[in-house]
């Protein structure tokens, strides 16, 4: 594969068996998650628009929208797939529960389950091939080498090139990278969400795995224009997470303040910022940013044309230690859902 000539080749990375800029694009909000999907010509713009720009780390899942994103991104990138990295994920998708069969989120890691979800991600996706396939949640009613081998069966099928897993903890990566080299792992991270530093960060280069931050702008509270809660969709997925209360929130913002004024300072929007210090965490480090906004897409990409220097990365620790964010990024349902450390 052989990425497009653009300013952020000098900033690729590793990922499994490619190399590709740092900077992705996480596809999910196009569809999902923070409110109704955008109009279909919005999302081909942002989709063709972050192509262009650079960011060849395209992200998506089962789980968005129902399958309604991986359908967009089979409609709009199948031809352009040499060009890209393709990721999508399984284990946990919308599924027809209750006697009116409405599609509801289901976590299931069972072998033939993954094998069911991974043939209609593929037709979906209009390819014969996912770049790298990961474990949305881990089951944990399966173990996690039950699952894993069912996904290494599927690399040596080739219906996928390399394996990667999603909110896991240093542990379980551990044990699932005895069945099969684990190209990724994928966790929230960012200035403001900082767990991977207890032991995933370590793990992960340890074993040749590449971190891959999603939400690495805070869900959109480190930009140049946070969200206001009382204002969010009443499908937006934040309006149930503890630190976009109304409490917590009051909080949070003072810190936002902060954190965009030293952005600003440092010749930088705060997205960028928090971009940059995500990158500066290891060269193992790439993150898939997710947005509805060709400008925004462009704001993002142009962050790896400055790397970080030592002096801003360690005003943003000062500013915002591990803990400093008031409130969990999950309540406590989800939290359950999950297998990561805490702070």
């Amino acid at each position: 594969m052989n990425p497009p000539a653009h300013p952020t080749q000098q900033a690729l990375r590793r990922i499994g068996p490619f190399e590709t800029p740092a900077i992705g694009l996480g596809c999910m909000n196009v569809s999902w998650a923070y409110g109704p999907a955008v109009d279909e010509a919005q999302a081909e713009a942002v989709l063709l628009g972050a192509l262009d720009a650079g960011a060849t780390l395209i992200d998506t899942a089962a789980l968005y929208g129902f399958g309604r994103n991986e359908t967009l991104v089979g409609r709009v990138l199948a031809p352009h797939r040499e060009r890209i990295v393709l990721c999508s994920k399984g284990g946990m998708t919308g599924e027809p529960v209750g006697p009116g069969g409405t599609l509801q989120r289901v976590i299931d890691g069972r072998p033939a389950s993954l094998r069911r979800h991974l043939e209609e991600s593929l037709k979906r996706l209009r390819t014969d091939r996912i770049d790298l396939y990961y474990l949305h949640r881990w089951d944990k009613a399966v173990p996690i080498e039950d699952s894993v081998g069912e996904l290494a069966l599927s690399v040596a099928r080739g219906d996928i090139r390399s394996i990667g897993l999603s909110e896991v903890s240093a542990a379980t990566l551990r044990r699932a990278h005895k069945v099969h080299p684990i190209a990724a792992l994928q966790s929230e991270y960012s200035p403001w969400s900082r767990e991977p530093e207890i032991a995933v960060l370590q793990a992960c280069a340890e074993l040749g795995t590449a971190f891959v931050a999603f939400s690495p702008v805070g869900r959109g509270a480190l930009t140049s224009r946070p969200p206001d809660p009382a204002t969010l969709h009443p499908n937006d997925i934040r309006r149930g997470m503890p630190r976009f209360q109304p409490e917590a929130w009051a909080q949070n913002l003072a810190l936002i303040g902060e954190f965009s004024a030293l952005a600003a300072r440092s010749g930088r929007t705060a997205a960028q910022l928090a971009l940059a210090w995500v990158l500066a965490q290891g060269p193992h480090v790439l993150a898939i940013p997710g947005t509805t906004r060709l400008a925004h897409v462009q704001e993002n990409q142009a962050t790896l044309d400055r790397p970080l220097d030592a002096d801003t990365l360690a005003a943003v620790d000062r500013l915002l230690p591990a803990g400093r964010a008031v409130g969990g990024r999950y309540n406590a349902v989800a939290q359950g859902e999950v297998d990561t450390e805490r702070f």
